[in-house]
């Protein structure tokens, strides 16, 4: 079992940056915990963004925000984040962080395959 809680959304200007954070509390080592985070607008469903491994040595992208998004995780600290920069109005949603202890490589990007959910930080962006 892991509690999860999302900061840092809020409303930018594009082209502009912000940081999201996910504060984890667990009974269990936070590295034992595989992280990722989703958005979803109204009436649609959840979208990946981004995931970590367990120790930060490897990082996955949707093709929507490579290159502009970064998601790093400090063990330490139990926190995963999600540089977002050059956010563009699409990028507006609710992002939620998730955690998993175990992955298929083929369900990455699935959010029915993730145990365990933040309640999500609201982004939005001004064109």
């Amino acid at each position: 079992q892991v509690q999860l809680v999302e900061s840092g959304g809020g409303l930018v200007q594009a082209g502009g940056s912000l940081t999201l954070s996910c504060a984890a509390a667990s009974e269990h080592t936070f590295s034992n915990y595989f992280m990722s985070w989703f958005r979803q607008t109204p009436g649609n469903e959840r979208e990946f963004v981004a995931a970590i491994k367990w120790h930060g040595d490897t990082t996955y992208y949707a093709d929507s925000v490579e290159g502009r998004f970064t998601i790093s995780r400090d063990n330490a600290r139990s926190t995963v984040l999600l540089q977002m920069d050059s956010l563009k109005p699409e990028d507006a949603a609710v992002y939620f962080c998730a955690a998993r202890i175990t992955i298929r490589p083929a369900t990455i990007r699935v959010a029915a395959e993730y145990a365990y959910w933040g309640h999500g930080t609201q982004v939005t962006v001004s064109s």
